[in-house]
């Protein structure tokens, strides 16, 4: 918006009052980049459930979304500096590199020779497509029912990441939620969604690439392995049944890009802070996710230890960007669930242990 701070906030509050003449504005704060006014309302206006809502005001020639809800009894509004669901030269840039990175990769995993023949980086597009459309479709999931409990969230903002840094040229996508949540429900969905959709792409693109992979014989040799979950042993038992102890499939880069799409999904359920899993956890559990989320997070270390060295790796990277193993409070999380969110908590259950790789990654 043009208008400064002042300017801003003087809006802000005439936008208040014209959703309800008979708010008292007590308090104003800042939640990120976002204008937050707590307020007051006269007793007969007062809803009398926790409650979530969208409105718009035109004022001065500006049109103003609010958000308007109320949290463990107290009301708040808050009015985003800009629209988060917007496409930005962020959202576009990012993706942009994130194609080139995962092309690049694909393109070196195809056996090309990118940085002597740059225009070979094309032949990546089987990887790059398939990873990306597993991402991105995971993280729609969480956009659109973000949008459908009109909760204010972001599109995604892909990571790119050099393949010399990480095989596949990426750390995955994000969107960005803002403002608390409304409901358990809308937790559980949102938090839901997005393994969910993924699982669904990623399962396709792994019987497709498995139907373009290679048989070959396992002589011995100093190579990379990639670890097996019940999904995949099952996938390639259906494919190549007549498979031999001395022999092993060589993965197609789209494969390889379902693979990788299972190995997200079953990070992302891990039933910690802010991951997906975690948003699961808390809208079934409430305030017994904290002691779940903890025993989970200490296994961590003895799987570390004694299965796989990338279990301590993820275990503190989640440490560190999370900050905590605890979720924040949402507001009806100690009513009873209802036989629909049980049944998501199943699916979502079904998926982890499908998905499930106790080594995922070993030398030979």
């Amino acid at each position: 918006m043009g208008s400064d701070n002042g300017q801003f906030v003087e809006l802000f509050e005439q936008g208040i009052l014209a959703l309800s003449e008979v708010a008292v504005i007590e308090r104003r704060g800042r939640q990120g980049k976002s204008e937050v006014v707590f307020y007051r309302m006269l007793p007969e206006s007062e809803p009398t459930a926790d409650q979530t809502r969208l409105e718009r005001v035109t004022l001065n020639g500006e049109s103003l979304a609010f958000e308007l809800g109320r949290h463990e009894g107290i009301r708040y509004a808050i009015l985003r500096r800009r629209d988060a669901s917007r496409v930005t030269r962020w959202h576009v840039g990012l993706l942009l590199a994130t194609i080139v990175t995962t092309l690049a990769s694909g393109a070196l995993m195809a056996g090309h020779d990118i940085f002597s023949s740059p225009a070979t980086i094309i032949h990546g597009w089987p990887f790059s497509l398939s990873l990306l459309a597993i991402l991105g479709v995971h993280e729609f999931g969480h956009y659109f029912y973000g949008i459908r409990h009109k909760v204010d969230v972001s599109l995604p903002y892909f990571i790119p990441v050099p393949p010399p840094l990480t095989l596949i040229g990426t750390f995955g996508a994000f969107i960005r939620m803002r403002g608390p949540m409304p409901s358990r429900l809308a937790l559980l969905e949102i938090g839901a969604a997005g393994p969910i959709a993924g699982f669904i792409v990623a399962v396709p693109t792994l019987i497709i690439g498995l139907s373009m992979s290679q048989v070959v014989t396992i002589d011995g040799s100093f190579g990379f392995v990639l670890g097996d979950s019940l999904l995949m042993k099952a996938s390639v038992a259906l494919m190549f049944p007549g498979l031999g102890p001395q022999e092993d499939i060589l993965l197609h880069p789209v494969a390889f890009a379902g693979w990788i799409g299972l190995l997200v999904t079953m990070l992302n359920l891990l039933p910690l802070a802010q991951l997906d899993g975690g948003h699961i956890a808390y809208a079934l559990l409430g305030e017994k996710q904290k002691w779940f989320g903890r025993a989970i997070f200490a296994a961590l270390i003895p799987m570390g230890l004694f299965l796989s060295p990338n279990w301590l790796f993820w275990g503190a990277l989640i440490l560190i960007l999370m900050r905590t193993l605890t979720h924040p409070p949402v507001p009806d999380v100690d009513r009873p669930l209802t036989r629909y969110e049980k049944g998501i908590g199943v699916v979502c259950l079904v998926i982890f242990i499908l998905c499930f790789i106790p080594v995922p990654f070993s030398t030979v």
